[in-house]
């Protein structure tokens, strides 16, 4: 009698031997459905042979690890473990791989963020009380302003209940992701973003370092009223400030010429800076953004788009756009915000109509002054953070003078000193 051979897909193969036993097809069809909801992390069984790379699994002690205090020194033990909920968005952290060396191969959002969390067990048992919620499970530019706008009630209501937030998700929108939740969380607790350059399942991956971290960083309690930062790479970000630099390479966050907030190293977290909202800690109604989502439509949130200059470049994408309504544009100028005079004179009839613009450079630095009218000047905000805080605005506010305001005062961030 002849045996029958099933093939499995490598990728799929791989992911079985990383979190153990099962069937691989479950557990994948799984990753797959986007659907909400609260898991809690339990001890995972161990399968009957070891594979590799695999994580030892076990039940995670009660006693909590000690947590880095200033100066990246280990403070006393806690009494209470920290409750952190990680929310699972995807993105390459959750990838699967074709084999274990693409490390470019892989389809993003397969693995469920409950697998990714229970790999790192036993030791992250000992840093908090984690639970988990699968958000959705795709590459991080497949999200809508919708989706955004439910992400940030989500995270407010886990942090009704919870310590801190971890948010994980793919590195191409990540600095989107992180600066609409800083402008839009109402709490002051930790809320850490993360992800990966390279997939779960390949060599030499940073995913399970940078989960790891965030949890850490964010059960640490260290950047509570810091708004929402990136932990990835071992580095600390502040989500105004940071951007996606390169397309490959795993240090590819920057700051540009601000600098990182901090840095995670092993148990020690070391934070050198921090963003000028922290200042206000202590005075919470100053604190909190205008951009309160509880008080907002999800079907009211305006349309804003980003209109690229270049040589020569044409009004017709202004034009367009006014035409279908967009509420706002983000104009992404040459030099200090230049536009092409066909740009500029697109912007003239559109800014007659009521459509508000943003002049922002394209450069990656330095700020843009000045404005007048239905024009303001985005400061030194890269274009895709100008087109957010424009449209947190016009949600909640159509007067341009209160909104060119907001871009100074919550745009710029800059220090005001204490008296």
């Amino acid at each position: 009698m002849r045996s029958l051979r099933i093939q499995v897909p490598v990728g799929l193969a791989l992911a079985a031997a990383l979190f153990g036993g099962g069937s691989v097809v479950p557990m994948v069809a799984a990753a797959n459905q986007p659907a909400a909801g609260t898991t809690a992390v339990a001890a995972a069984q161990p399968p009957a042979a070891q594979a590799p790379l695999a994580a030892p699994v076990a039940a995670a002690p009660a006693a909590a690890a000690p947590i880095p205090a200033a100066g990246g020194v280990p403070a006393k033990a806690p009494t209470r473990t920290p409750k952190v909920a990680v929310i699972g968005t995807g993105g390459t952290i959750a990838g699967v791989s074709d084999t274990r060396v693409s490390f470019q191969t892989y389809r993003a959002g397969q693995l469920p963020i409950a697998d990714l969390v229970k790999f790192l067990q036993p030791e992250i048992g000992k840093v908090a009380d984690v639970s988990t919620v699968q958000f959705g499970n795709k590459g991080s530019s497949g999200y809508t302003i919708g989706d955004y706008y439910d992400l940030s009630r989500l995270v407010d209501k886990q942090l009704e209940t919870v310590d801190a937030i971890v948010v994980t998700t793919g590195t191409d929108t990540m600095e989107e992701f992180a600066y609409w939740l800083d402008l839009t969380v109402r709490s002051q607790k930790p809320v850490v973003l993360t992800g990966s350059m390279r997939p779960w399942t390949v060599i030499g991956t940073d995913a399970p370092a940078n989960l790891y971290n965030a949890i850490s960083l964010a059960a640490s309690g260290r950047t509570t009223c810091y708004g929402s930062v990136i932990m990835l790479n071992d580095e600390i970000f502040p989500a105004r400030d940071v951007t996606k630099t390169n397309a490959l390479r795993m240090d590819t966050f920057q700051t540009r010429e601000y600098g990182v907030l901090g840095v995670v190293d092993e148990t020690r977290i070391r934070l050198l800076r921090a963003p000028a909202r922290a200042s206000l800690c202590d005075k919470p109604k100053e604190w909190a953004t205008p951009f309160d989502l509880s008080k907002v439509s999800k079907d009211a949130l305006p349309r804003v788009e980003v209109a690229y200059s270049y040589q020569d470049a044409g009004g017709e994408a202004i034009t367009a756009y006014a035409d279908a309504g967009v509420k706002g544009i983000v104009t992404a100028g040459t030099g200090a915000g230049g536009i092409s005079p066909k740009q500029s004179a697109a912007r003239t009839d559109a800014a007659a109509k009521g459509v508000v613009f943003v002049s922002t450079t394209r450069t990656g630095s330095g700020s843009v002054y000045g404005g007048s009218g239905n024009v303001i000047a985005g400061e030194d905000l890269l274009p895709q953070k100008a087109r957010l805080l424009l449209l947190t605005s016009l949600a909640v506010s159509k007067d341009v003078n209160q909104i060119r305001g907001w871009f100074t005062k919550y745009g710029v961030q800059e220090v005001q000193p204490t008296r």
